[in-house]
């Protein structure tokens, strides 16, 4: 009885199931907007008892437990998307400038923002637009920074179904056709906002006449239309565009504040994260927040394997923990400590152990190209440290006592040294076929590069030797035997011949000089008296000249003669050169530059100040 008078209506109606509040929407954050079909709830939206009582009709069919509560499951990167401008992480000069421009009513007629892929570009043009048409709880508040979230407008926006706010995608709606349909539709006002908005997303992607199609509207378009552009390749629009658009540029998010937002996050959701794992996520999204809340997603998932293994539904389950130690596991990350055995083998040249490290860590599934990549980020991290900026509270205590212990034992030039290896060595191994054995030689170049010394050492060491050696060269000289009566005493007024034949060179006899040094082999110089023979290959007569000059210069009137016998000492020419040869085996002989001839076979020594010496000679290509 009572289920016919139920189905032909003779009981009362039941009443209407009560609908959430515009407040819990909005604090629920979803909507069409956001792609949802229905309303997903970030809390259970309850009506009276009494409603879900009468609601529920007598005839349905028994429901297993917990089944009608089930909600689709929602990506972290859907259900923490901002609803408010306070929840707009990292941008707020973009904030404040907005915020002036709706309290001094300087409001642009379009705006462009721009920046890397998951900033928030989408989000802000959307918070945008609840904030020009918010009418506030009262229905007569005007633009806000700080949109309600309970009128109308700002609920209808929030589910996606406002007249007055129209999302287009660029990608998919790039032709002239839609954007003529777009510029007709501008003309007319808007239906019930306070503002018709366009969002147009990836707006790179719009064709060239659609662009110029774009443009007179865009330069005056009528009083109660704004366009919002989104765009990650903003070089891709045209100047025109770009002129007539008031441009955000979206910042990378700060590694530090990507760590708070995720440990906020990882807070609501109930998970349990070890500060470095959300460290390693932060790090990867590279300043991306979308990115970030991918891989912490993806991190939960994990964490919920492996604390779920046993199969229980228990604390273990409900309460899930993201370790680093995971995380680096998921992302293919190479483990700290191997990196550090990897790093002091290749400074202490012991290639099997390093050769170790590298095929353990391809065993476990790094990959080559993330291993030189961190060995490149520690290296980094020793460069920072060296000029006092090395302090990071996301690395443990470990790897900081290592990398503070490496700074002081490197200098700068190694550690730039080192990292122009690697990153030659991480080009060959992004491009080779084979990224293992590519890695597994760059990190050899690099460990035999070690033991090979310091090029800006290696020169003024050199400098110190070609200075000590040409000091040697003059002492050589100076002090080189000569025949007897050549030295002069203290009180013999008359100087060695070396002497002789400098003051008359510089008396301005060059030419003269330079033929008593070349072919002059004195045999007895006195006080008045020289008696020398010409070198072998010469037949100059001397004498004549040679005993004028003296005499100018000695106040003294000498005998000079030449004879053709006789053991006399070496010219000066024979001298000089003799000394040379002695400081360059001297140079030669010394252990920095027999390492340099040993890692340069093909180098060799230069005198730069020999006559007729071209570089062209060593320069090689």
């Amino acid at each position: 009885m009572s289920d016919s008078g139920d189905m032909f209506g003779d009981q009362p109606a039941p009443p209407e199931r009560v609908p959430p509040s515009p407040a819990e929407l909005e604090k629920a954050g979803q909507g069409a907007l956001f792609g949802a079909t229905e309303p997903d709830r970030a809390e259970p939206l309850t009506a009276p008892p009494e409603a879900l009582a009468s609601a529920a009709p007598s005839t349905a069919a028994p429901t297993l437990p917990g089944a009608g509560a089930a909600q689709p499951y929602r990506v972290l990167a859907r259900k923490y998307r901002p609803q408010t401008f306070s929840q707009l992480i990292g941008q707020e000069p973009m904030v404040r400038t907005l915020a002036n421009a709706i309290a001094r009513d300087r409001l642009a007629h379009a705006f462009l923002m721009t920046g890397v892929r998951g900033v928030g570009k989408t989000s802000t043009a959307r918070l945008i637009a609840k904030a020009l048409n918010c009418i506030g709880p009262d229905g007569r508040g005007g633009p806000t920074i700080d949109p309600c979230g309970v009128c109308e407008p700002c609920v209808a926006i929030a589910e996606g179904r406002h007249i007055d706010v129209i999302e287009m995608d660029a990608a998919s709606h790039n032709g002239i056709d839609d954007v003529r349909a777009m510029t007709d539709a501008v003309r007319y006002a808007s239906v019930s906002a306070r503002y018709k908005v366009y969002i147009i997303d990836e707006v790179h992607m719009m064709s060239k006449p659609a662009f110029n199609a774009l443009l007179k509207t865009l330069e005056e378009p009528p009083a109660h239309v704004k366009f919002l552009f989104a765009t990650t390749e903003v070089d891709k629009l045209p100047v025109t565009v770009l002129s007539r658009t008031q441009r955000f540029d979206l910042r990378r998010i700060p590694s530090e504040l990507l760590e708070q937002h995720y440990a906020g996050i990882c807070r609501q959701e109930g998970v349990e994260a070890e500060p470095e794992a959300l460290a390693l996520i932060a790090a990867a999204a590279e300043g991306s927040v979308r990115d970030g809340l991918s891989i912490l997603d993806q991190a939960i998932a994990h964490a919920d394997m492996e604390r779920g293994a046993d199969g229980g539904e228990g604390e273990n389950h409900a309460h899930p923990v993201v370790t680093a130690q995971r995380v680096r596991d998921m992302l293919g990350l190479a483990d700290k400590g191997a990196l550090r055995r990897l790093f002091a083998s290749l400074l202490e040249g012991d290639p099997q152990a390093m050769l170790e490290v590298v095929e353990r860590q391809y065993a476990l599934g790094v990959e080559p190209l993330a291993l030189i990549r961190a060995v490149m980020e520690l290296t980094h991290a020793i460069a920072l440290a060296q000029i006092g900026r090395g302090g990071s509270n996301a690395r443990p205590g470990e790897e900081r006592e290592a990398v503070g212990e490496w700074a002081r034992a490197l200098g700068p030039g190694q550690v730039h040294r080192l990292w122009q290896l690697l990153l030659k060595g991480f080009e060959e191994v992004r491009t080779a076929p084979d990224p293992l054995i590519a890695a597994q030689m760059a990190l050899l170049r690099v460990l035999h590069a070690a033991d090979m010394p310091d090029p800006a050492k290696l020169a003024q060491t050199l400098q110190d030797l070609a200075l000590a050696g040409a000091s040697q060269t003059n002492s050589a000289v100076a002090s080189a035997p000569s025949p007897a009566g050549e030295q002069a005493t203290a009180q013999d007024p008359i100087p060695s011949w070396q002497k002789l034949v400098e003051r008359i060179d510089q008396a301005g006899a060059m030419h003269l000089a330079s033929r008593l040094r070349l072919q002059v082999r004195v045999i007895e110089l006195t006080p008045g008296r020289l008696v020398y023979r010409l070198a072998d290959g010469f037949a100059d007569d001397l004498a004549t000249e040679l005993r004028a000059r003296l005499l100018s210069l000695t106040g003294l009137r000498w005998t000079v003669e030449q004879v053709g016998e006789g053991e006399g000492a070496p010219t000066l020419a024979a001298q000089e050169q003799t000394a040379k040869d002695a400081a360059a085996a001297s140079l030669r002989d010394h252990d920095l530059v027999k390492a340099a001839f040993t890692a340069f076979p093909d180098a060799q020594f230069v005198d730069e100040e020999a006559p007729g010496h071209s570089r062209s000679r060593w320069n090689k290509p």
